[in-house]
């Protein structure tokens, strides 16, 4: 690939920054300190505003005279990615010293990192994507950027020259991936190169200018240990998954948009042995398994014609042939629900996947809606025999007004009742011990006293269970 190409593709520019060489806790609280680019934070306002119009002429000035000094390089193919960014901020200066732009060193140096931005990464948003504690980032045109940080939203002071500039930075994220958006595809999911998950709509469906949503990726994933320190999570809940992990039995991850379904799901499948055969299957490729013997499935849309799609369902059938020991489907949504069932109760005992709902009881009921897509005219008593036959166990994970994770409830799925799919909760969330100072909520998830029918097996699987995961009492939860 020649330089030119690198240069409109490249992205993951390193930012000289202190503090943004490592990630961050996506889930660690509220910063103790506000970024300058809150739209509320101290200097935000019109001093910065000001410099931004000002530099804005110099910006488009110095960025055509650095294409043109780069002519003499552009076949350059042995340039690696840190010497490429080297190279580009080394000609950027160059420009800006041969043209003598009256800029102070502060103005300078944000002149080059925005421009280097522009052609090495994603524009205005690659700020975002260095910074650790942004875990999500949210465009609603060219004027209006949020992000999310400890859980909670913020407009920032960060905006695009124009709609065509956004537009640019859109096309340059989904051809990346082999994707495409205009008016007769105005919408696609795709993923940063990082595998931070991405979603943009543009006009004439996006009715105020395009829109850009990227759910950021974790550079290292958070594990077992990591959940529990952050209170999302205890000791003997992780005790108990570990163990239903180990037995075989089929768990369901159940939560909101941005709850942290797929953290939660990573953190399980960091239990699975080393030595099974497991397939995952995602819409976008977020899972990140240490495991050896992973083979990774990815959903594909639909070409220009219509044609060429490879659903999850289509995935979900073909893993069946490929002698999985274990399932792991991203997140059911459609009528892969009925197969991803079906392979539970025929022999391929221990998937785990993750489903959108507010409580475990609902995550049943959805469970049966997802099966109804797939087509099939089956009783309603049909379905549900078959999800409580299939399904073991209910994570059930929640972001709370505090805006942490937690996980409120572990529920067991006994069976039936008459056409009632029974569950029994194992662990739900104590919300009696109030909020700290910072309004952050200071109850865990404790258990109910009730210990699962399943736990009586794992002596037989020779898995050992600490008798204090059940210890303590909490009368807060109960059959349903």
């Amino acid at each position: 690939m020649n330089l030119a190409k690198r240069l409109q593709t490249v992205r993951g520019l390193e930012v000289e920054t202190p503090g943004t060489s490592t990630p961050g806790d996506p889930w660690a609280g509220p910063a103790t300190q506000a970024p300058d680019y809150l739209a509320d934070s101290p200097g935000s306002g019109g001093a910065t505003e000001d410099s931004s119009q000002a530099l804005s002429a110099v910006k488009e000035r110095t960025s055509s005279a650095l294409f043109d000094r780069m002519g003499s390089r552009i076949s350059d193919t042995t340039l690696d990615e840190a010497e490429l960014h080297r190279y580009v901020k080394e000609e950027l200066r160059a420009v800006i010293d041969d043209d003598d732009i009256p800029l102070t060193s502060s103005e300078r140096q944000r002149l080059v990192q925005e421009i280097a931005d522009d052609v090495l990464g994603l524009g205005p948003l690659q700020r975002f994507l260095d910074d650790k504690d942004v875990t999500e980032i949210m465009v609603n045109g060219a004027d209006k950027v949020y992000v999310e940080i400890a859980g909670k939203l913020h407009l920032t002071n960060v905006h695009f020259s124009s709609e065509e500039h956004l537009r640019r930075i859109i096309e340059r994220i989904v051809s990346k991936v082999g994707r495409r958006i205009d008016e007769s595809s105005p919408l696609v999911d795709a993923r940063l190169s990082d595998g931070s998950r991405v979603n943009a709509i543009i006009p004439p469906l996006a009715v105020n200018g395009s829109s850009l949503t990227i759910r950021k990726f974790g550079r290292v994933p958070l594990t077992a240990q990591n959940l529990i320190q952050l209170g999302t999570t205890s000791p003997e809940i992780t005790e108990l998954l570990h163990a239903c992990v180990q037995a075989r039995l089929n768990i369901i991850v159940s939560g909101g948009t941005g709850t942290g379904k797929t953290t939660l799901l990573n953190v399980l499948s960091s239990f699975l042995p080393s030595d099974e055969r497991i397939v995952t299957i995602e819409d976008a490729v977020e899972l990140q398994l240490q495991q050896s013997h992973v083979v990774r499935l990815e959903s594909r849309p639909s070409n220009i014609e219509g044609k060429g799609e490879i659903a999850i369902r289509d995935l979900v059938r073909n893993s069946l042939r490929m002698r999985p020991d274990r399932i792991v489907v991203g997140e059911v949504r459609g009528g892969e629900a009925l197969d991803m069932l079906q392979a539970m109760n025929t022999g391929h005992d221990g998937s785990i996947s993750t489903v959108h709902a507010n409580s475990p009881r609902d995550a049943i009921a959805r469970l049966e809606t997802l099966v109804l897509m797939a087509g099939m005219d089956l009783p309603l008593r049909a379905i549900r025999e078959q999800i409580s036959s299939a399904v073991n166990l209910v994570v059930q994970i929640s972001r709370l007004r505090d805006g942490t994770r937690r996980i409120t409830h572990v529920t067991e799925v006994q069976g039936m009742e008459g056409d009632v799919v029974t569950l029994q909760d194992a662990f739900t969330f104590d919300y009696s011990a109030g909020m700290d100072a910072n309004g952050r909520f200071l109850g865990k998830p404790v258990p109910t006293g009730v210990r699962p029918r399943f736990v009586d097996h794992f002596a037989d699987l020779g898995i050992y269970l600490s008798p204090a995961v059940f210890g303590s009492v909490h009368t807060g939860g109960g059959q349903r």
